[in-house]
């Protein structure tokens, strides 16, 4: 969607104050806000009499665009000058200096998405700017994607400020930009999980926050696929499980949140579906996200909020514990369940060590269990699955085959519409199958609509899950082909853990985020303060990690708590610090990687398959997190210390840059 307004200076300078409100506030209505109340009139107004003032002095030929829209954040850029070759970008903001710094993250954050998802402004120089009575005090970083620091004006120094900054960042030799090109220009964002879930949850389409490249027109291909499903298994009175793999970072919980908040699903009288995970931090972290936004927007209380979101994100054990005793004729409300990394559903050992307490009957695997909740409707009901592969990271995962042992012993009367992926066993899905043989007594149908190959999390790495694969099998000559693929990647080693501190600190603009993460097996990284230990991580509250904002101490932003992979998988963060542990080290004797388990007061190697399997899955996971940059970090390991191998840490990360990490440079800013 285009600016509310845009015009030339001169066509601005000649439209009436009155005019201009006029369209403002039409554009405000036809973007489906309502209650226009007196204090965005207002802002307007003084917005208006202030960028007057600026334009009378500038040239008559350059561009005013007001009220921006960034679908990604759901907000909108207050101005923009398209003067000539560069674009500047405005943020009006009046009161206490607190409100400045806010307005000047603001800011930077939206030059940084125009940098990195608006095609008409690739390659060109962008300049933030803070118009505010109160100066802009604190530091700002240099530049990235050509996105200038932020600069503070006022009112009396605005147009000044105009002139300086393009009289130096601006060149004849660069083609001018067309303004009205550049306002309906593609803009392409690749919103995080986050960003996603609360968009949606608003109210938006998945087309409508998100369209990045070939992954995003895979994703909605998929997404359709999936809501075609559901509403014919409710037309025609049908049980239907379908499976949809993909990548890690591909987007099937992307899909999985879109078909459960699709209005087509929940209208026409049909009863609402949910989004289930096994993955409790997750389920948490996406609730109190959801329950914030709704309460900013609708002016509800915080808990009613929470209360809602509550029917739509549950996790999935919870389903099964209030549902699983309830009478055939007692079926659940949910016709339609989305259940994100199915393959994680807990095997019957798993289920009997669980609920020792219980019956025999529990002790059975919970992909029977929900098959034989969702089996009591007496007309329709869908099960999607959304399967990944190789993060397989806890003991007591059922895995994809359960699934298709449990279809075939006891529910033939289900319609089965799978991915290829499923039932070859691609990468995708580390290998695993659905059926080793197809029984003839089920209906089965493969779907190549089922599947996400592109990865759109890492959107300046498109190829980083392969990188990662190639990583951990050893093939290192691929790993560092594949890693010159993605140069707008950052892809850095240090030794030094304050270094990588100052790396995140200096990478993370605007309103990016940036954290550490860590295996929970990496348990000598309690030398350097950081705690990997069960018991730490269930005292701490991760929707804070996770949420709260810059300066908030309990934020990832203060780079003091790790996450490991238990919370941040199927999450992510722009900016990623991995904190490598002593459970997984590579070896130059044998050419391989070591994996360790701490126990007592000193490392073990874990004789079972499985187990090994886990450790090398956390730290798949570890490495798919970031979305903009990631920084590793090796501990030099202590000659005094058995359990901090020196020797280990060198060799490892001597592999690493053999990967193509590059080292990273004390001074390096990106």
């Amino acid at each position: 969607m285009p600016a509310y307004y845009a015009n030339t200076v001169f066509g601005f300078l000649r439209d009436s104050s009155n005019s201009i409100l006029g369209q403002l506030a039409s554009g405000y209505s036809n973007s489906g806000y309502s209650d226009l109340d007196s204090g965005q009139i207002q802002a307007w107004e003084l917005e208006l009499e202030i960028l007057k003032s600026a334009a009378a002095g500038l040239e008559s030929s350059w561009g005013v665009l007001l009220e921006f829209p960034i679908p990604r954040r759901q907000r909108r850029i207050d101005a923009v000058l398209i003067a000539r070759d560069v674009v500047v970008v405005l943020e009006f903001k009046g009161g206490a200096s607190d409100q400045t710094i806010a307005a000047a993250e603001q800011v930077e954050d939206y030059a940084l998405d125009l940098a990195e998802f608006h095609e008409p402004s690739h390659g060109r120089v962008i300049i933030p700017i803070v118009v505010a009575p109160q100066p802009l005090t604190s530091s700002h970083r240099g530049s990235h994607l050509r996105v200038q620091p932020v600069l503070s004006a006022n009112a009396n120094t605005l147009c000044k400020i105009l002139l300086e900054v393009f009289h130096r960042h601006s060149f004849q030799s660069v083609e001018a930009i067309d303004i009205e090109k550049w306002n309906r220009g593609a803009y392409r964002p690749v919103p995080s999980i986050i960003e996603a879930a609360t968009a949606l949850y608003a109210g938006m389409s998945v087309r409508e926050i998100t369209h990045s490249h070939a992954g995003i027109h895979n994703l909605s291909v998929t997404t359709q696929r999936i809501l075609d499903i559901v509403k014919g298994a409710c037309d025609r009175k049908e049980k239907v499980i379908c499976f949809v793999t993909g990548v890690p970072g591909a987007g099937k919980t992307l899909a999985g949140l879109n078909t459960v908040h699709d209005p087509t699903i929940r209208g026409d009288g049909r009863p609402a579906s949910v989004f289930m995970s096994g993955n409790g931090p997750l389920v948490d972290i996406l609730r109190e996200a959801l329950a914030v936004d709704c309460a900013e927007r609708t002016g509800r209380s915080k808990d009613d909020a929470r209360r809602e979101v509550r029917t739509f994100i549950q996790n999935i054990h919870h389903f099964v514990e209030d549902n699983f005793e309830k009478q055939r004729s007692d079926p659940p409300y949910e016709h339609a369940i989305v259940f994100d990394e199915a393959q994680r559903a807990w095997n019957a050992d798993q289920n009997r060590w669980k609920y020792r307490k219980k019956s025999g009957q529990w002790h059975i695997p919970e992909p029977q269990m929900i098959l034989e909740v969702m089996d009591r409707h007496p007309d329709w009901a869908v099960i999607v699955a959304l399967v990944g592969g190789g993060q397989e990271i806890h003991a007591g995962e059922a895995g994809l085959g359960e699934w298709g042992r449990v279809l075939s012993a006891s529910f033939q009367g289900w319609r089965i519409i799978a991915s290829p992926e499923a039932m070859k066993g691609g990468e995708s899905v580390a290998g695993s199958v659905l059926f080793e043989a197809v029984p003839s007594a089920l209906d089965v149908s493969l779907d190549p609509a089922l599947h996400l190959n592109i990865c759109v999390r890492s959107h300046r790495a498109q190829l980083l899950a392969e990188w990662v694969n190639r990583l951990l099998n050893g093939q290192h000559q691929q790993a560092s082909k594949l890693a010159a693929t993605f140069p707008a990647f950052p892809l850095r080693l240090t030794r030094d853990l304050s270094a990588a501190r100052s790396w995140l600190k200096e990478s993370t603009r605007g309103l990016r985020r940036c954290g550490l993460v860590g295996s929970s097996g990496a348990a000598r990284l309690k030398a350097h303060g950081l705690e990997t230990s069960k018991a730490i991580r269930d005292a701490y509250s991760y929707p804070h990690w996770f949420l709260a904002p810059a300066g908030d101490v309990r934020s990832s932003y203060q780079l003091e708590t790790l996450a490991t992979e238990f919370e941040i998988q199927g999450l992510e963060l722009d900016y990623v610090s991995v904190c490598w542990g002593g459970d997984f080290v590579w070896s130059n004797h044998d050419q391989r990687w070591h994996i360790s388990e701490f126990r007592g007061a000193r490392w073990n190697v874990p004789h079972s398959p499985v187990r090994q399997e886990y450790t090398r899955n956390k730290y798949r996971v570890l490495l798919t997190r970031a979305r903009e940059g990631m920084v590793i970090w090796i501990p030099e390991g202590d000659p005094r210390d058995p359990t901090r191998s020196m020797t280990a840490m060198n060799e490892t990360a001597d592999y690493l840059l053999k990967c193509g990490v590059e080292p990273l440079v004390s001074t390096e800013q990106i």
